[in-house]
C-alpha cells in the first residue's frame, strides 16, 4: 500500500493552532534527512520518529468499549533510542486548566478518550506533556513569535489529539472480524494485517500476559507537530512483544459508546440549528438517515459545509440535507443530495448530482466521514465570499474533516 501523507488539523482544538514558524514545503521528513537542518523549529530533531501510541485497558477498563484510549505522542531518535524530560520549566502541573482556555474541546474530547488507569488523568496529561512534548523541538517557546507561556500545552495535546482520531484502531480491528471477545484468541499476523492494511506500514502491537492492551504508530514528519506533515514509515526500535498465537482481545467493561458530542462554531451551529441538525452524532459505524455534513478545517471546528452538489461553503445559509443508505457490504453506507447520488469521482473530488451514475461507500468513524479508511479530505484553497471549494480526496493545500450530523 503507498504511503498516506496526512496533514492534521485540530478537529477538537476549540481555538487555533499556532504555528511554530512559517515552514518551507520542500523541507526533508525527520529522520530522513542527508544533510544537517539546523532550523529545528521546522525540523523534529532529534526526536523525529514520532509515535502516536495507544490502549486497551480492560483491568480496569478505561474509555469507550468501542474504541481504544490515548497513551500519548512520544518522539524518538530515529533509532529507537528517545530523550525524556527535556525542560524541568516546563513541567506543568495544570494541564486541566491550560486546556480550558486555549482548547476546552480537545480536553472535553481527551475527558473520555485519554484517560488514567488509576483514575488520575491530570497526573497522566502532565507525566506525557513533561517527559515527551518537552523534548519535541518544534513545540520549543523559542519557536513561537510573541510567545504566550504555555502556548504549546493546547498544541501538543490538539495534535495528538487529531492523530489518534485518525487512527481508528477498534473500527481497523472490527472490520478484519478481530473483535473483543472472552473466548476467541488471534494471531499476531492477522492483527498486524488488519492495521498495516491502513496505516500502510507495521504497528508496534504490545500484550500483557498474552492480551491485547497497546498499539504504537509511527510517523516521520515534514515541518512542525503543530501544522506539518505526517508520513507513516516502518517501526524503529522496540519490537511487538505479543506472542504469534493465542493472543487475546478482551472486552471492556465500560460505557459501549462515546460520551462526547460534536462541538460547532456559533456560525455553524445557527446555519443547522434552522435545518434540524445538532443531534448527537451517532457511534462510528455505518450511518443512515439524513443530516448535514460540516466541514473542520485545521484551525477550526465547524468552518462551513457541503452543499447539494458537494461543495464546500462558508459564507452563512442552510447547509444541505444529505441522506446516508447502508450498503449490501454491511461496512458502508452511499450519500444522496437533492442533487443526486455522490461519488468520489476519477479526479478524487466529490461530487453529487445527476451525472452520477454509481455511489460511492463511505464509513464514519463517531465524528468524521471517511473514504477507504481516511478521514481526511482536502481542498485547494478555502473558500471565502461566495466561493465555493471543491473536496477531493487526494493531497491537497487545505486539510479538512466531514462531520455528520444528524437531523
Amino acid at each position: 500500500m503507498a504511503l498516506r501523507h496526512l496533514v492534521f488539523g485540530a478537529a477538537w482544538a476549540g481555538s487555533a493552532v499556532a504555528a511554530s514558524v512559517t515552514c518551507a514545503s520542500n523541507l526533508p521528513l525527520s529522520c530522513q534527512n542527508t544533510t544537517a537542518v539546523s532550523n529545528t523549529c521546522c525540523f523534529n530533531y532529534p526526536g523525529g520518529q514520532l509515535l502516536q501510541t495507544q490502549f486497551w485497558d480492560t483491568n480496569p477498563s478505561t474509555g469507550p468499549s468501542n474504541s481504544w484510549t490515548v497513551h500519548g505522542l512520544w518522539p524518538d531518535n530515529c533509532d529507537g533510542t528517545f530523550q525524556q524530560n527535556c525542560d524541568a520549566s516546563r513541567a506543568y502541573t495544570n494541564i486541566s486548566a491550560i486546556l480550558a482556555k486555549s482548547a476546552p474541546s480537545t480536553l472535553s474530547f481527551m475527558q473520555t478518550y485519554w484517560k488514567d488507569i488509576s483514575g488520575n488523568d491530570e497526573s497522566f496529561w502532565e507525566h506525557e506533556f513533561g517527559k515527551h512534548a518537552t523534548c519535541i523541538s518544534t513545540l520549543d517557546p523559542d519557536c513561537y513569535t510573541n510567545y504566550q507561556p504555555t502556548q504549546e500545552v493546547g498544541d501538543f495535546f490538539t495534535r495528538t489529539v487529531s492523530l489518534f482520531q485518525s487512527l481508528p484502531s477498534y473500527d481497523w480491528l472490527s472490520a478484519a472480524g478481530i473483535v473483543p471477545s472472552k473466548t476467541a484468541t488471534y494471531t499476531l499476523a492477522a492483527i498486524q494485517a488488519a492495521l498495516t492494511a491502513h496505516h500502510g506500514h507495521n504497528v508496534v502491537i504490545n500484550c500483557d500476559n498474552g492480551e491485547l492492551n497497546e498499539l504504537w504508530y509511527q510517523f516521520n514528519v515534514r515541518g512542525s507537530v503543530q501544522s506539518g506533515t505526517f508520513t507513516p514509515v516502518d517501526p524503529v526500535g522496540s519490537a511487538s512483544t505479543c506472542p504469534k498465537t493465542g493472543i487475546k482481545y478482551l472486552p471492556k467493561s465500560g460505557s459501549s459508546a462515546p460520551t462526547t458530542t460534536l462541538k460547532t462554531t456559533s456560525k455553524t451551529a445557527s446555519s443547522t440549528k434552522s435545518s434540524g441538525a445538532g443531534s448527537t452524532p451517532p457511534p462510528g459505524g455505518v450511518l443512515s438517515g439524513k443530516g448535514v455534513l460540516s466541514v473542520d478545517t485545521s484551525s477550526t471546528t465547524g468552518d462551513g459545509f457541503l452543499i447539494s452538489s458537494g461543495a464546500w461553503y462558508r459564507a452563512g445559509g442552510t447547509p444541505a440535507t444529505y441522506t446516508a443508505t447502508p450498503n449490501s457490504d454491511g461496512s458502508t453506507f452511499s450519500l444522496s443530495s437533492s442533487k443526486g447520488k455522490c461519488a468520489i469521482l476519477s479526479d478524487s473530488s466529490l461530487s453529487c448530482g445527476s451525472s452520477v451514475s454509481t455511489a460511492s461507500g463511505f464509513a464514519y468513524d463517531g465524528t468524521h466521514l471517511t473514504y477507504q479508511g481516511s478521514a481526511k479530505f482536502y481542498a485547494a484553497a478555502s473558500p471565502s465570499g461566495q466561493a465555493q471549494g471543491t473536496v477531493f480526496t487526494s493531497t491537497k493545500a487545505v486539510s479538512l474533516a466531514i462531520a455528520w450530523n444528524p437531523q
